[in-house]
C-alpha cells in the first residue's frame, strides 16, 4: 500500500468529520457520509501494489526538518495569534496554513511537484481561513473555509493518486 495517500487520505478525513460540526445535523450528516465512503475508496484503491515506477517517499533527515519546522512553527503561531493577538478563531486557519507550507517543503525533500499543489490549495485556504478571522469572521465560515476546505483537498488529492496507482497497477497486471 502506497503510505502517502493513506495519510492524506486519513488527515482529509479527519480535517472534514471534525469541522463538520459547525453546520446542523441534517447538513452535515451526508457530507460526513461522503467524506467516509470517499476515504474508504481510497484504501481500496491503494490495496493493489504501485508498480516500481512510483517514487519512493523516505521519512529521512529532510521530512523530520519539514515535520519539525511544522510542529513549531503551528504551535508558535496558534498561541501568538490566539493570546498575543486576540484572535480566537485563527487557530484552525493558522494550521491549516502550516499544512500548506508543510506540504511544500515535503515536494521539495520529496521531489514530488504533485504534492505542492495540494499544499499550495491548502496553505491558500489557511491563508483565505486567516483574513477571515482578522475581519472577525464567524466559526462556521472559518471552520468551513479552513478546516472543511483543506479535508475536501486532501481527500481529493490522495483519491486521485489511489486511482492513478490502482490504474497503473492494473495496466501492469493487463499486460
Amino acid at each position: 500500500m502506497q503510505v502517502g495517500p493513506a495519510i492524506g487520505g486519513t488527515f482529509g478525513l479527519v480535517y472534514v468529520l471534525v469541522n463538520l460540526r459547525v453546520l446542523p445535523n441534517a447538513a452535515s450528516l451526508p457530507l460526513r457520509i461522503l467524506a467516509v465512503v470517499v476515504f474508504l475508496a481510497i484504501l481500496a484503491g491503494l490495496r493493489r501494489p504501485a508498480p516500481d515506477s512510483s517514487p519512493h517517499v523516505e521519512f529521512g533527515r529532510g521530512y523530520r526538518l519539514v515535520v519539525a519546522a511544522e510542529v513549531v512553527a503551528g504551535i508558535g503561531g496558534s498561541v501568538l495569534l490566539t493570546v498575543g493577538f486576540g484572535l480566537s478563531n485563527a487557530g484552525l486557519a493558522w494550521i491549516s496554513f502550516v499544512v500548506g507550507v508543510h506540504f511544500l517543503g515535503l515536494a521539495k525533500v520529496w521531489r514530488a511537484p504533485s504534492i505542492a499543489l495540494v499544499g499550495a490549495a491548502i496553505g491558500v485556504l489557511g491563508a483565505v481561513g486567516l483574513a477571515i478571522a482578522v475581519a472577525r469572521g464567524t466559526e462556521t465560515v472559518i471552520a468551513l473555509v479552513a478546516g472543511v476546505g483543506p479535508g475536501v483537498v486532501l481527500l481529493g488529492g490522495s483519491a486521485w493518486s489511489a486511482w492513478a496507482a490502482w490504474a497503473a497497477a492494473r495496466s501492469v497486471s493487463a499486460a
